[in-house]
């Protein structure tokens, strides 16, 4: 390793936005990551996750680079790319293999083989594998085994969740990239990004669930005995409740969105149910007409209480309903709304709080927003890849769909990058 830029860039479906981080030496010899700032403008061209228009796409994300090459004055050439939406599906699969080495040592060649060897055992023609997430080794049939390399055996298993994308989304999204000049180090599920973010390895051992509350959709990663144990998109999101304002109160979606964010709270009980009203046509409506706060309060809490019944289902249906220790982890830029934390603690019966990053920076303010979770969680995904390369660790914890600096990770790394190389013009 040396010194370097690390960038991130978070394509959601209402912001694009980009962070910057640095890696530098301190005097003690070691690198650590220390974010320069970032940036965000509209997105326009996706929606859901899902690129649709290709060309509204490379714009929006064009913009958001120009802002961060200006924020820190250097040329940005290279990314670690966050990746959603609803065909971005996680499978667990596993693989089995012989020790190559009649001694019975177990190498990093036997491990590259196990998950190549769960790679084969789901790979569909429209899918393209993001992440081969290694949950757990078996050797011999002692299981529980977390790095396998040294110890000896016959029979090498391994268990590992898969992310997997369609692949007409993955290439979508990474042809609008690579139009902008910009290349891909690495794709990541977003919601593995904004966990690394906003979680500490103590949660992910016991047992953790981050929600990631956008625009248009709700990112789900579960973490347990630190790995990866479920990751899944719901189509539905912040924008969801706007619309249901304006419904509700028949007005316009930016009226709606002006009062959601000045008054809006998701946790009815709390707001008073008489004396504060609000004259619409003060905020966007059309003529004037006096709607209690409390009344705004209980459209907003439906949709709230539905978006956190799906995030129950998903619990429910890996047999983790209400029992995660560590509890749910609100990030995004719909967990700024009051009360979400309040509403989510009463329907999944578990404790929850907002994330924040911990990342050092000159901007903590920006970086700390839970908006830029994802973008900040893509920088420190890239910077522990690197540092797990440089100390030649045997095991890929995470292992990404782009290039890959050691030959270990090459063995198993999906090709995209070379892929999609033949889509820039």
């Amino acid at each position: 390793m040396k010194e370097h830029l690390l960038v991130g860039l978070d394509l959601g479906s209402s912001h694009i936005r980009v962070c910057v981080g640095q890696v530098s030496l301190t005097q003690d010899k070691r690198f650590v990551l220390h974010a320069l700032g970032a940036v965000e403008t509209l997105s326009a061209g996706i929606s859901k996750g899902n690129v649709t228009s290709l060309e509204d796409t490379v714009s929006s994300i064009s913009t958001a680079l120009e802002q961060a090459e200006r924020l820190i004055g250097l040329p940005l050439s290279e990314a670690t790319v966050g990746i959603g939406g609803v065909t971005i599906t996680t499978t667990q699969a596993k693989g089995v293999v012989g020790v190559s080495r009649s001694d019975g040592d177990i190498r990093s060649e036997d491990v590259a083989r196990a998950l190549e060897a769960a790679r084969a055992y789901v790979n569909p023609a429209n899918q393209e594998i993001l992440h081969v997430l290694p949950r757990g080794f078996t050797v011999d049939g002692q299981h529980g085994i977390k790095d396998p390399v040294g110890m000896q055996g016959i029979r090498l298993e391994v268990d590992v969740q898969i992310v997997q994308g369609l692949s007409s989304h993955v290439r979508n999204l990474t042809k609008a990239v690579f139009r902008t000049g910009l290349d891909i180090s690495e794709l990541v599920y977003s919601p593995l990004a904004a966990a690394e973010a906003v979680t500490t390895s103590r949660e992910r051992e016991l047992g953790v669930c981050v929600l990631v509350l956008g625009a248009a959709t709700t990112s789900l990663a579960i973490y347990e005995d630190g790995e990866l144990l479920h990751a899944a998109t719901l189509p539905i999101g912040s924008d969801h409740i706007t619309s249901d304002i304006a419904i509700g109160l028949r007005i316009s979606l930016d009226a709606a969105e002006r009062i959601k964010r000045t008054f809006g709270h998701a946790n009815a009980e709390t707001v008073p149910k008489k004396g504060d009203d609000i004259d619409l046509q003060e905020y966007g409506g059309e003529q004037s007409e006096l709607v209690p706060l409390r009344y705004i309060s209980e459209i907003i809490e439906a949709r709230v209480e539905e978006i956190y019944e799906k995030v129950d289902a998903e619990l429910k249906r890996i047999d983790r309903e209400g029992m995660l220790p560590a509890g749910i982890v609100l990030t995004g830029g719909g967990s700024k709304l009051a009360g979400m934390a309040d509403v989510a603690k009463r329907v999944l019966r578990l404790p929850c709080a907002l994330g924040a990053t911990n990342l050092q920076s000159s901007m903590p303010e920006v970086v700390q927003d839970p908006s830029y979770s994802t973008a900040v969680g893509l920088v420190t995904w890239a910077f522990e890849r690197e540092r797990r390369e440089e100390g030649g660790g045997s095991r890929p914890m995470k292992m990404g769909g782009g290039k890959s600096k050691t030959e270990l990770i090459n063995k198993i790394g999906s090709p995209i990058k070379k892929i999609f190389k033949s889509f820039i013009p």
